[in-house]
């Protein structure tokens, strides 16, 4: 439980992050957040399931694939969002 908790907390780490530095995909901090959140929870469990990292574990290998996988799941997700708002204003 614990571990799933650090994921979401670092996707949306990762989804303000990728927004502030990647300008063009930026929604602001809420929409950032929650798109992070969502696509932390995701990549912190596609990557248990393909047995990359350390799971649930609370050594400090789970707790690195839990960061790893929340922020890069939540930046991804996030330019994901982003690009599609941006078709759809267009």
């Amino acid at each position: 439980m614990l571990g799933t908790i650090i994921g979401l907390l670092s996707g949306a780490a990762g989804g303000n992050i990728a927004g502030k530095l990647l300008g063009q995909f930026d929604q602001g901090t809420l929409i950032n957040s929650i798109s992070g959140i969502v696509g932390g929870g995701i990549g912190g469990t596609v990557l248990s399931s393909l047995g990359m990292g350390g799971g649930e574990g609370m050594d400090i290998a789970g707790i690195a694939s839990q960061v790893v996988g929340g922020g890069i799941g939540g930046g991804g997700l996030l330019a994901i969002v982003g690009t599609v708002r941006n078709m759809m204003n267009k």
